[in-house]
């Protein structure tokens, strides 16, 4: 398929303006396509003679096409682009004509049936460029036009779309009109779905998921209303312009790639978010984040959108801090900063370190491809905390001041950078042309290092910084409690720009020194040596989980740079994690112990010895909860026990008794969780898990039993799991990543050695074939991670050299083998 590039989107931008489309889609086609009818208004802007153009359609079969009533012939369609030629000044009006297939990959059209009842569902996923694969478009986001949606569906389904909409009868239903809006931002979700509706400020307001989901979306209906309700009145004490569309309706959505989309008047969510087994808080957290995030959207991308997609960061940094800002301040989750510390922000620490790493803004993104790259921890993460960083540094009132400026001067059009760091200068005396080109335009992470000097009593603080950019941090001075030495209290927070200008006074020498406290800005940073030597033995006795989490951050940065061996790190863990009380803190410490430090920064004869200090971490949390008062932390400690399991007996128990001694009762999640590890210690076969999915027959049944069958240790499971990958398409993006998630276990590493060739070949093949989401699912959850070793790396290197792979996948093989490169690299620190 033919890739837009940011030329010819110019082109087209400066010869057409796009008015109208009328899109009649038929959904009762059968299982495989559905028909696409397309109608476009627009007008050449041509100063002189006629004008050549194109536009996209990707169809299983075009049908016809006329322009102004002139039959243009279908099998000009050369790839995903049919031209436009001598195109008189004036208006034009073109028709399309196809049919259109149907996804299994989350992209496009997207058809799913639900093996728990048989009922089936659609919906569209149309970025960044799958606008063609439903309807003919001009395919770019600064050619907004109004749309007219109908679709026919089958009899009993329900059809939602951007606007609210109206069944015509005879399975005919009608969206109402939309205001301009890009091309990628049309949506259509149809099935017999279970709704909830409210109405709110005189809006409607719905929330729907598949049928056999019904009983936990209505458990949660008034949370998840309850939140989107708090989220939409604090917005509008935020911005000046109000919610600019005529409804909004949030579905959860099967076999959903992404986390939201965040369609005009109609979200779409992976309907993981209505959850069926036991969750903590911070994950009912995460929902409301992710809730606000994509509410936020219809200002910073729906209302006001990029003009190209190098400017991908004013849609995903600014969604992504208000999302976190605005349910701490609008929801009972106060504490969100925590969580996007240790688990977002590491995200965006590691994509910075790689040689893929981009600027917030970049200045190159050349095509859609490119494009399509960049949706990763830099513009989510390190956008969002350099928007945190400018807060801190502008003020909050100057800071709404300009974003309400950017609005008004862009509503319901495009902007680029230029466009908002304009709206922000207009609010504030300060030089934010300056600051945008110090932190937008410039990759890497900068490291701070704190350096106590003087005598006792007349200290003085001096932050040495490594990279270029200015930080506005807090400094947090600690000192020990002398009733508890266990813990510690803060004696001052001092506020310091870096570089200084001199250093600081901070009187008496302080137990620790905790630069960037409060994680304000976006650095790593490091301890001097009393500081460290004070975090080994009190580090639980911060008070402040923020703080926790700064330097839980710091410590996960030093094992990967290879200055903290990964054995400290887990007596660190094995001393302080058991007194947590933040539950975003102890599951992302426990995540990055066992997924990074025992599966890959530990040798495999290290891995045992790790294993066993994380179960016994997770014993004595186990037992800490017993009394029943903290069922989040004891849920995530069951979680990692059964992870780190290196013997089955005692989760083979739990399995039997169907609940865990003292709770909780194993409920599906933790039961496939169980079976699954149980599958890789070879502690099980295929016979228990056909008999578990029978017990759950759902999709996610589904999916446990594929990750099961995929883990067991038996080369005939491997072989079926593998040509299942790599041999057929008929898995859907979902079923493959649970294969995947299955198939490579540290302890079959033998098991499975000579399946680490194949993978370079197969992989390329497979997503030149199934294209950009398969292709991201291949690399991010089908490449052997386990595989710590040189040839693992020389194999990828020559991949990446002689085997030409799309784009997608090279980015997903650039990022792993670095990291598995940077594996390689502790180990060796740690053994040297």
């Amino acid at each position: 398929m033919s890739v837009l590039t940011r030329d010819e989107a110019q082109t087209r931008a400066r010869l057409l303006d796009v008015h109208h489309y009328a899109i009649d889609l038929d959904l009762t086609r059968g299982d495989e396509t559905f028909d696409s009818r397309t109608a476009i208004r627009f007008t050449v802007r041509a100063d002189e003679g006629t004008a050549d153009t194109f536009v996209e359609v990707k169809p299983a079969e075009l049908r016809s096409v006329t322009l102004d009533g002139q039959p243009l012939d279908p099998t000009a369609l050369d790839e995903n682009r049919l031209a436009l030629k001598d195109l008189a000044p004036g208006e034009h009006e073109l028709r399309v004509e196809a049919a259109m297939r149907y996804s299994r990959t989350g992209e496009g059209m997207h058809r799913f049936t639900d093996p728990a009842d048989g009922e089936t569902y659609v919906y569209t996923q149309l970025f960044l460029d799958d606008v063609q694969r439903v309807y003919a478009a001009f395919d770019q986001p600064d050619l907004k036009a109004v749309f007219d949606l109908t679709v026919t569906a089958p009899e009993g389904w329900t059809v939602l779309a951007n606007g609210v909409t109206e069944d015509t009868g005879q399975g005919r239903w009608k969206a109402a009109t939309t205001p301009l809006i890009s091309t990628y931002l049309v949506a259509v979700a149809a099935g017999p779905w279970h709704s909830v509706r409210t109405e709110h400020r005189g809006l409607p307001f719905g929330i729907h998921c598949r049928r056999s989901l019904a009983p936990h979306l209505d458990t949660d209906a008034d949370e998840l209303l309850d939140v989107t309700r708090a989220c939409f009145d604090r917005y509008h004490e935020k911005f000046d312009e109000p919610y600019p569309f005529d409804s909004y309706d949030q579905a959860f959505v099967p076999e959903f790639n992404a986390g939201a989309m965040e369609n005009p008047g109609l979200v779409t969510f992976r309907d993981e978010f209505v959850f069926r087994s036991a969750v903590t808080e911070t994950q009912r957290q995460t929902r409301a984040m992710v809730i606000a995030h994509e509410m936020a959207h219809m200002w910073f991308g729906d209302l006001v959108t990029l003009r190209w997609w190098d400017d991908i960061w004013l849609n995903e940094s600014f969604a992504e801090y208000m999302g976190y800002q605005t349910t701490a301040e609008a929801t009972r989750f106060t504490d969100t900063w925590t969580d996007f510390g240790v688990t977002r922000k590491a995200w965006g620490y590691d994509a910075d370190q790689r040689p893929s790493t981009h600027p917030v803004a970049p200045e190159d993104v050349q095509d859609t491809a490119s494009a399509l790259l960049n949706f990763d921890g830099i513009s989510y993460a390190k956008g969002a905390s350099a928007l945190r960083q400018l807060v801190a540094w502008l003020g909050e009132k100057d800071f709404l001041a300009g974003i309400n400026i950017h609005f008004e001067r862009h509503r319901f059009a495009n902007a680029s950078l230029a466009d908002f760091i304009d709206s922000l200068a207009a609010a504030t005396d300060r030089d934010v042309h300056a600051w945008a080109d110090a932190w937008l335009r410039t990759t890497g992470v900068d490291t701070l290092v704190p350096s106590v000097t003087g005598d006792n009593g007349s200290r003085a603080l001096t932050v040495r910084r490594t990279g270029e950019r200015p930080h506005r941090i807090a400094v947090g001075l600690y000192d020990q409690d002398p009733g508890d030495e266990g813990l510690l209290t803060p004696r001052e927070r001092l506020d310091i720009d870096v570089p200084q200008a001199e250093p600081r006074p901070i009187g008496k020498l302080p137990a620790l020194v905790v630069l960037n406290d409060g994680d304000l800005s976006y650095a790593k940073i490091r301890f001097d040596a009393d500081s460290f030597r004070t975090l080994r033995e009190s580090l639980s006795g911060l008070p402040d989980p923020l703080t926790r989490a700064v330097v839980w951050n710091a410590l996960r940065d030093a094992v990967r740079d290879g200055d903290l061996p990964a054995a400290t790190y887990l007596d660190i863990a094995r001393a302080h994690l058991p007194h947590e009380t933040d539950l975003a803190l102890v599951d992302g410490v426990l995540a990055f112990a066992s997924g990074q430090i025992a599966d890959r920064y530990v040798t495999p004869e290290q891995r045992p010895a790790a294993l066993s200090t994380l179960a016994e971490l997770c014993r004595d949390l186990i037992r800490r909860t017993e009394d029943g008062d903290h069922p989040g932390l004891r849920l995530i400690a069951v979680r990692h026990r059964i992870a780190t399991a290196a013997h089955p007996d005692t989760i083979a128990a739990w399995l039997a008794d169907g609940t865990v001694p003292g709770g909780p009762e194993l409920d599906p999640e933790l039961r496939w969780r169980i079976l699954t590890r149980l599958a890789v210690l070879g502690a099980t076969d295929e016979a228990a898990i056909a008999a578990e999915l029978a017990n759950d027959p759902s999709a996610t049944g589904q999916e446990g039993a594929a990750r099961c069958r995929a883990a067991l240790p038996d080369t005939e499971a491997k072989a079926r799991a593998w040509e299942a990958m790599f041999a057929s398409d008929d898995l859907s993006n979902y079923l493959f990543t649970a294969t995947a998630q299955g198939f490579w276990q540290p302890e079959q590493a033998e098991l499975v050695r000579d399946y680490v060739p194949r993978y370079y070949p197969e992989a390329v093949a497979l997503a030149a074939r199934r294209g950009p989401a398969m292709a991201d699912a291949a690399g991010r959850w089908a490449f052997p991670a386990h595989a710590v070793d040189a040839d693992t790396l020389r194999l990828g290197q020559e991949c990446l050299a002689d085997a030409d792979p799309i784009p997608a996948l090279r980015r997903k093989l650039t990022d792993q083998l670095d990291d598995l490169a940077r594996a390689l690299r502790v180990r060796e620190a740690g053994t040297a």
